[in-house]
């Protein structure tokens, strides 16, 4: 009797019946959120607020380079353009670097091309220029959701939703330094050391790199069920907790991924068949949102989505345009003097604190 209760409390998996064994869910569960998850919070939030500064950068880069340059409207409106265009492509591409490679390689691209582009950026020549390496830092910018994802793994999941919250102040906290940074930076320097102070925390993302962790999740998903184990014990460590009495199993899912795992000498041809499965599989699991059960649900997200990202980025880009002292006649061309007066600055730097509204609304109802 008292084997079999020890056994129900933790949840026996294996296939012997006197070993008890558990998930990774039943042991974040029991490590709970503590010291170790506090700097993965830390590192995934700073990819976070560097994203917030990258973007809303675009507010007041982009007039101040179409009246030094003398650009058209279309042409400013493609610096932002480019941006997000490479954020859709970027998206897509590090959630497959980072399911197939891990989500500390795909840590590592994302460092090196939003650091690099983003400085390099400053260095601009000419319109063309500047468009191209934009463009890469919104590529760059894409895999800031492979951070959210990679912190979540880390988190016991009866509390990933309130935590979640706490991760999206990071991105409140970043509109509020950025338009800060460009009071400050903007009528003292140029737009190019804009540019280059806002680069800098993605720059710290990667000299901060090397004490990345992987995620549990990603090793126990690719069979590698001990380098998992040590993770966990890391944690435990840290947050002065212990790990459940036995030994880390795969759940029913882990477990159909743990089978279709190469070894350590698996062959060349073998790992080429595994990468055509793979995007098969990415395929199938996007085409099952349009399935009969689910299809309502998707296209009823990719709607609030729409509008919540159309409404929010509209008014963050478009806040220049309102705060510029255009002419009554409807004149669109911004002059130097315009670009100089402190309206501009302190319209974003007061609506950026709209956000704050939001999260304390936030935090309301989910603790």
């Amino acid at each position: 009797m008292p084997v079999i209760e020890a056994e129900s409390s933790i949840g026996v998996r294996g296939m012997d019946d006197e070993a008890p064994a558990y998930t990774l869910d039943e042991a974040l569960a029991c490590l709970g959120f503590g010291k170790f998850q506090s700097l993965v919070l830390a590192y995934a939030g700073l990819g976070w607020f560097a994203e917030a500064m990258e973007l809303m950068l675009l507010s007041f880069v982009g007039p101040t380079v179409k009246s030094q340059w003398g650009l058209s409207s279309g042409q400013e409106s493609l610096l932002s353009t480019v941006v997000f265009a490479g954020m859709l492509v970027g998206a897509y591409s590090w959630g497959l670097v980072s399911d197939n490679c891990g989500r500390r390689k795909g840590f590592l691209g994302i460092a090196v091309l939003t650091s690099g582009a983003g400085l390099l950026s400053t260095f601009s020549p000419n319109y063309e220029s500047l468009v191209i390496i934009r463009c890469l830092v919104g590529l760059g910018l894409g895999g800031s959701t492979v951070l959210c994802s990679w912190f979540l793994e880390f988190v016991p999941a009866p509390h990933r939703g309130k935590w979640m919250v706490v991760f999206s102040t990071f991105w409140t906290l970043g509109v509020i330094f950025e338009a800060s940074l460009a009071w400050l930076v903007m009528q003292r320097l140029s737009w190019r050391w804009l540019l280059a102070f806002s680069s800098l925390p993605s720059i710290a993302l990667l000299l901060f790199y090397g004490i990345v962790p992987e995620s549990p999740r990603y090793l126990c998903m690719k069979g590698r069920i001990n380098d998992a184990h040590k993770i966990l014990q890391k944690i435990a460590l840290l947050n002065q907790s212990e790990l459940p009495p036995g030994m880390l199993v795969p759940d029913s899912t882990v477990g159909q991924e743990e089978k279709s795992a190469p070894s350590k000498y698996t062959p060349l041809l073998s790992s080429t068949r595994k990468v055509i499965v793979d995007f098969k599989s990415v395929f199938s699991s996007f085409f099952m949102l349009f399935s009969s059960t689910l299809i309502q649900t998707t296209l009823l997200l990719w709607v609030l989505l729409f509008g919540n990202v159309f409404s929010y980025y509209g008014i963050i880009l478009l806040t220049s345009e309102l705060s510029s002292q255009q002419s009554k006649c409807g004149s669109t061309i911004l002059s130097s003097e315009n670009l100089q007066n402190d309206s501009l600055y302190i319209n974003v730097f007061v609506t950026s604190f709209a956000g704050i509204a939001c999260l304390v609304s936030s935090f309301s109802t989910s603790f």
